[in-house]
């Protein structure tokens, strides 16, 4: 019983340090998406990134992996995923908990240039409301973000 019970306070203590790294590959990821379509940006123009970051099957969707933009005033200008966005102010839509998320990561991104923002959201794959980080860059006069479901 003593070994099993050692077995078991090694296996909590590996946890603890395995499980934030994944969470920071997958943030990681959703960066390095942000990344990639910021250098298509640099090399193709805003139209031309807006018609591809709208494009469910193009190459900024990687399953609920997506990158989509905004405006500075927080108006959707590209989702691949949800189409019906794209026009829409959602700078004052609050999650499932009421957090306006989208005003925050608004707000530090005008401040730093990036944000990491956490809050809900429905998982396109799942279809259920899940916990998602999202990384937002400002590029050029867009706001591109990308997100990973936790």
């Amino acid at each position: 019983m003593k070994k099993f019970t050692v077995l078991l306070t090694v296996l909590f203590i590996v946890g603890l340090f395995i499980l934030p790294g994944v969470s920071n590959a997958a943030i990681e990821e959703a960066k390095a998406m942000v990344e990639k379509a910021e250098a298509y940006f640099q090399a193709n123009g805003k139209e031309k990134t807006l018609q591809e970051l709208n494009n469910p099957k193009g190459e900024f969707v990687k399953g609920e992996i997506y990158v989509f933009a905004y405006d500075a005033a927080g108006t959707v200008i590209a989702h691949p995923v949800n189409a019906k966005l794209v026009g829409t102010n959602t700078l004052e839509v609050p999650d499932v908990d009421g957090k306006l998320w989208r005003k925050e990561a608004m707000e530090k991104v005008k401040k730093d240039g990036t944000a990491v923002v956490d809050y809900k959201f429905k998982n396109p794959v799942s279809g259920k409301v899940e916990q998602k980080t999202t990384y937002f860059k400002k590029v050029g006069d867009i706001i591109l973000g990308c997100g990973t479901y936790k």
